[in-house]
This record gives C-alpha cells, structure tokens and sequence, in this order.
C-alpha cells in the first residue's frame, strides 16, 4: 500500500493532482487576503492607516470580513430567478479557479528518476483553454442581471457584458501575436523560449522586449475584462446603484468579490507566461531551465508569484489613482483605438514571421515604433472633441432659448 501511494505521488497524475489542491487552496486564501491588501494600499495611497484593529496589523481583518459575509441576512427578492440567481455567482468563483490549470507553476521536477512538470494539465492548446475559460465569467455576470429581474441589474449586466465581450477582440488579438512570434499554442513552450539572452547574455528573450505595444494592450484588456478600474461600469453606483449584483448581498455577494480576485491573480499569471517569461528570472542559476532540483521548483514558483503579486499590486494602484471612464469613452477606446491598433501589430507580425525576423528585438521593437507613430499621427488629425452629448443635438445654449418663455412688451 505505502509503495502504491509513493509511485502514485511521484507520478505526473499525482504531482498534477496535488498541485491542483495546493492551487486552488492558496489561490482561495490569496483571494481573501487581496482585499486586505486593497485596503491597505488604498490607505496607503490616500494617506490613512486601513485595517489595523483586528490582529496584528490588521492581519486577521480579512476573517471579520468573512464573518460578516456567512452571518449577514442571505436576502433573496421574491421576484427573481432562484436556480439562475445562485447560479451566477456560483459561475464565476469556479470559472476563476479552473483557468489556472495550464499555467506552468515551476517548470520540470526530477522525481523517483524521472521528470514531472510541475503543471496540473499540459495540453497541446493550453493558451486557447484558458483564454476560454476565462471569457466562460460573461455567463456569470449575464445571468446575474438576468435572474435578478431588477432594471439596474439588468442595464449593469447588459454593460458589463458588452465590455467584456469588446475588449476580448484585442486581448486575442494581443495573444495572437505571441503565438505567431512563438509559433506553438503550449504555454510551458513560450515560458522555455523565453529562457534565453539577447545582446550577449544581457538581455532577457522575453516577449515584452519584441512587442511591448501588445504587452501594455493586453495589460488594459485585463483590467477591463476582470472588471477593474477604470473600466468597472458594471459598478457605476452613480448610474446604476451596484451593477449586476445590485439584488445580492452576504456570501453570494462576497463570492463575486473572491472571483474578481481570482481572475486577477490568474491573469497575472497568464501575462506572466506570455510576457515575462513565466517562472523564469535572469542571471538567477535556480530559475533556469535545466534546474530540476525541488529547491530549484520552490525558487521557480516563488518568481511566478511575485510577478503575480507585482500585477495585483498594479491593478490596486490604479484602482485609486485614475478615474471611472464613462460607457461612450470606455467603448470607443477600444473599437477605436485598440482594437486598430492591435490589428497593425498582428499584421507587422505576419510581415516578421514571413521575413524570418520575429524573434529579431532589432526588427521587432522597430516595427512596434512605426506602428506607435502612425497612430500617434493618425490620433494627432483627429482633433473631434469628446464629450458626452450626442452629435446631432442642438447646442445647449439654443436648448435654453427653445425652453425659455417668450418675453411680452409691458402693454403689448
């Protein structure tokens, strides 16, 4: 019996079993600390001290919180759809933490004689499994406003949607680039491509250095996809009272909160792998790709997880340093602005690949200047002023003399 379980444990099944439970728990304890530290950035950022009552340093916060959130009243309208109302956030908590499970955590691990990836599932489309994955949350948020049979939720739902399905046109296209630069659809491939050095040994041949116009592109439609500001319309409380998720309240309502985490860590992480050459850290001998040694492994993951964390620290400081952009500009950056602009550098890239200089930074970062000055010239002849009337109205001032009443002559 104990020879069964050592060869099971030291088999790719058991490892990808193990790192899965492993995963799913850290990701879950992450999540909950995340907002924590959003509150402790926010103070920080607004000069205040944040959560510092409740343990040390504030540390056990996070439990009144989800005290808060088990003990508050589970309100349920009696005019919604009950299967579809839990559902909904049921949905996107478990689509959150299934996305994760092709990103490469540590790279490879001598055990029992052979190597294992330290990997729960290494499929040969495992960029297009999380991309799908990740965009299965629009159901999550759909039947949200839907089954809440509430106007605000259904307006916030119908938004969210919209941009989440708007800003996925320039995330693929930002993945698109990647793929045809690396030439293969495996995540752990991409991270291994990116293991070496340009211009003697100096610099890392990581992604972001080829195509840093595709890195920023898809830094913003992650921010957009997961909801998070600027782009976090689906809670304009000033235009619609709570969004989606006007209807809920205790744990459905904080489930929504833990998969907004979730997706930011996995997206992170995502980025981390296409961009920044996943687990991989220069001129660090442990992160290598022929380190297969555990203590190698532990050193691998530890750099994915500060690059997440370095991510989700991004992501916070933004949340309180840019304000919330209105639906119509929201909207036109990225029908009019990204997704053109993603467009030039998927078709620069098709150039590169049929010329055999994809993987060239000389060629490549060159490219990604013409294409960033041609915007910037096309951006610098259209002076249209932006605001929020429609085009066709009347000024304001001629509303005014249409509303003012006529003035009559004394005697007239």
């Amino acid at each position: 019996m104990k020879d069964a379980v050592l060869q099971f444990v030291s088999s790719q099944l058991g490892v990808s079993v193990i790192l899965a439970a492993v995963v799913i728990a850290v990701m879950l304890g992450a999540a909950a600390y995340c907002i924590y530290f959003e509150r402790k950035i926010a103070a920080w950022i607004q000069d205040r001290h944040g959560p510092n009552r409740v343990g040390p340093w504030g540390l056990l916060q996070l439990v009144a919180d989800g005290l808060k959130f088990v003990f508050k009243e589970d309100v349920v309208p009696g005019h919604v759809d009950k299967v579809l109302f839990i559902a909904a956030p049921a949905i996107m908590v478990i689509v959150a933490l299934v996305a994760f499970a092709a990103i490469p955590w540590g790279g490879q691990l001598q055990l029992g004689g052979h190597i294992v990836d330290i990997q729960v599932a290494s499929p040969n489309i495992g960029l297009l499994y999380i991309l799908g994955a990740s965009s299965l949350s629009v159901y999550g948020v759909v039947l949200g406003g839907w089954a809440s049979n509430s106007k605000y939720s259904f307006y916030g739902g119908i938004r969210a949607t919209a941009q989440m399905l708007s800003y996925e046109i320039p995330l693929g296209v930002c993945i698109l680039v990647v793929v045809l630069t690396m030439g293969t659809l495996r995540l752990e491939s991409i991270t291994l491509s990116q293991t070496g050095y340009w211009a003697g040994g100096w610099i890392p041949q990581w992604n972001v250095f080829l195509h840093p116009i595709a890195f920023v592109v898809m830094f913003i439609a992650v921010l957009a996809e997961a909801n998070r500001t600027p782009f976090d319309l689906a809670e304009a409380e000033q235009e619609l009272v709570g969004g989606y998720h006007t209807e809920y309240s205790a744990l459905k309502f904080g489930m929504f909160f833990l998969a907004e985490y979730a997706h930011m860590m996995t997206a992170g992480a995502f980025i981390s792998v296409l961009f920044l050459g996943g687990w991989h850290l220069p001129f660090w001998s442990l992160t290598q790709a022929d380190a297969t040694q555990w203590y190698s492994v532990i050193a691998k993951i530890a750099v994915v997880c500060a690059k997440i964390c370095g991510f989700i620290f991004v992501m916070m400081w933004l949340r309180w340093t840019l304000p919330r952009f209105r639906f119509d500009q929201l909207m036109r950056l990225c029908w009019k602005s990204l997704i053109p602009l993603t467009l030039c550098l998927l078709v620069l890239t098709t150039g590169l690949v049929y010329l055999g200089k994809h993987r060239d930074p000389v060629w490549a970062l060159g490219g990604n200047a013409v294409v960033l000055l041609i915007v910037l010239v096309v951006a610098s002849m259209k002076r249209t002023t932006i605001t929020g009337r429609q085009r066709n109205m009347s000024p304001i001032g001629a509303s005014l003399n249409q509303l003012r009443p006529p003035v009559t002559e004394p005697g007239g």
